[in-house]
């Protein structure tokens, strides 16, 4: 069932499949497994399937849910939707069929912005970049009511993608995985924010130009950056700390590279140590003046 969402960056939540498995440091505290472990002794019916208790958790094993797939078609109102804040869409256990009916309803509402945030960078920077992929994808959506004359755009221009970054580890990884996948949008969620992590570290040297510890000012088609930076810090039983000149770093390269940085919260650690008035730090009143910034990105 699709929600209304407390999510700061977006505005609804839209689940067709459900769970997931850790794979990285910025599962450790994962809400979404908390949550799941609950709507379970609840009796939710979506979260009655358990995952590897290594990796997962009760509720929490991947489940695909058809009848969850066309909701956004019932929705007038456009709106920005956060896709699987209870899964990750590209994990290895949602089949490639399940995924080519997903983004057809995506195909076939062009009225919804749509965003979709991954740690497996690489079964998305390979599903994407298949034009099979992309020709099934349209197909669906046929299916889904899109007309066959309407342009068959790709990537899909209300598709934005993006991929946590909780470290420099691993912004090194996925951000160049990103900028190698075809979006129209693409943006990193660097919360949890467990580390200090700079933008002109993750990317390969430029062959172009010669730009050591700064931004190419020269057209350089192999560094593609990201449109849309959200930073946040660790909230919740377990936060690890936050310290914000990371976000001001990351908020100084944002706009050396052109991005919109949004900081969502300072994290729970944070919001103790400085008597913030929410337990996660969140409320922009009680931040360095710097570092109250929430911008969105420009659509192309």
């Amino acid at each position: 069932m699709a929600s209304n969402t407390t999510i700061q960056w977006t505005e609804q939540t839209w689940n067709p499949t459900s769970g997931c498995d850790r794979i990285s440091d910025g599962c450790t505290n994962c809400y979404a497994l908390t949550m799941a472990k609950r709507l379970k002794g609840m009796g939710q019916a979506k979260y009655q399937n358990d995952g590897n208790p290594k990796t997962s958790g009760p509720g929490f094993g991947i489940s695909v849910h058809p009848e969850a797939f066309l909701e956004p078609l019932r929705w007038k109102k456009p709106r920005r939707v956060f896709v699987n804040s209870m899964s990750d869409l590209f994990h290895s256990g949602i089949d490639t069929a399940s995924l080519h009916l997903i983004f057809g309803v995506m195909a076939a509402t062009p009225q919804h912005t749509y965003q979709i945030l991954t740690k497996r960078h690489g079964r998305m920077r390979s599903l994407l970049n298949n034009p099979q992929f992309a020709h099934m994808v349209f197909h669906r959506a046929k299916m889904y009511g899109r007309p066959d004359t309407a342009a068959r755009t790709w990537p899909l221009p209300n598709i934005h993608l993006g991929v946590s970054v909780e470290n420099q580890k691993w912004a090194n990884i996925r951000i160049k995985a990103l900028a190698q996948t075809p979006a129209a949008v693409r943006f990193l969620s660097c919360e949890p924010l467990l580390g200090p992590v700079r933008l002109t570290r993750a990317h390969a040297h430029c062959p172009t130009h010669d730009f050591p510890g700064g931004f190419c000012s020269g057209p350089c088609p192999d560094l593609i950056l990201p449109d849309w930076i959200i930073i946040g810090g660790e909230s919740g039983p377990g936060a690890r700390p936050f310290e914000p000149q990371w976000a001001a770093d990351l908020i100084d390269d944002a706009r050396l590279a052109g991005a919109a940085p949004f900081v969502k919260q300072l994290g729970s650690v944070w919001a103790r140590a400085n008597g913030a008035s929410d337990s996660k730090g969140g409320k922009l009143e009680d931040w360095p003046a710097a570092l109250r910034v929430r911008e969105y990105p420009t659509t192309r």
